[in-house]
């Protein structure tokens, strides 16, 4: 039973653009997705084989050893060292598993690399956001009517530098298949390089406040010429410079 299940999510799991192969994944749009979507896939088809087992055991046991007509009660055993040994190591071998390749991707996922092409400054305050393209001096920022928006060139990696000067957010974009919360007083960081041009729904992931749930903006990936005409267009329209980020400069030593 095991592996008739494996077969059938791996045959799932083999078209990239299924909904049934992402196990309910939005198919992502950067270069790194493909690694957080081989590890959801895995962590279900591994959790799928254990409840297999599981319940194979269970009502293996139940017609195996069930109380016949005119029978007494089975065998009662009070233990088995070599069951109790496999059924305390077998569930340590696979957490230490998942904890070793959780480690993997997540070091590989939050990488800051030595140089980057743009550097995007996301500014999320109450109750909408604002993002700072940093090394092109240009900013832009939401409305209560108009939802932020975010362009991005295609095929260059980005690093995220997000900050608050409020409360916690919580900046998703699911498509990216990532997130990462927005905290005030300090600078959170990730890297990500669009692979896909079109626009994508991004919103707050963290309950923030009255408003919270109109924390919503848009990423553009578009191409470097259309990305270079809008940052020309933010200038022309007075949006040069830089938000205020909310970031805390401390000196001395942290407690």
């Amino acid at each position: 039973m095991a592996t008739s299940a494996l077969v059938l999510l791996g045959t799932a799991g083999c078209s990239a653009d299924s909904e049934w192969g992402r196990i309910g994944y939005p198919e992502p749009v950067t270069e790194q997705g493909s690694t957080l979507l081989t590890f959801w896939q895995n962590s279900w088809i591994a959790a799928f084989v254990v409840g297999v087992l599981t319940w194979g055991l269970i009502i293996w046991a139940i017609v195996a050893y069930r109380q016949r007509a005119n029978e007494g009660a089975p065998l009662q055993t009070r233990y088995n060292m070599p069951l109790e040994i496999l059924y305390t190591v077998a569930p340590a071998i696979m957490v230490a598993a998942l904890f070793a390749v959780t480690a993997r991707d997540q070091a590989e996922i939050t990488k800051l690399t030595p140089d980057v092409s743009n550097t995007v400054g996301v500014v999320g305050f109450k109750w909408n956001w604002g993002f700072n393209y940093t090394k092109d001096g240009a900013f832009e920022s939401g409305t209560p009517n108009r939802p932020a928006e975010l362009w991005l060139p295609v095929n260059e990696r980005v690093r995220f530098q997000l900050t608050s000067p409020d409360v916690i957010h919580s900046f998703w974009v699911p498509q990216f298949l990532f997130k990462m919360d927005v905290v005030p007083g300090r600078q959170n960081q990730f890297e990500l390089t669009p692979n896909k041009t079109g626009v994508f729904a991004g919103r707050c992931a963290e309950l923030c406040g009255t408003y919270h749930s109109q924390m919503l903006f848009s990423v553009h990936v578009v191409t470097r010429a259309d990305y270079d005409a809008h940052i020309a267009a933010l200038k022309a329209a007075g949006q040069s410079g830089q938000l205020q980020t909310g970031r805390i400069v401390t000196t001395g030593v942290a407690s």
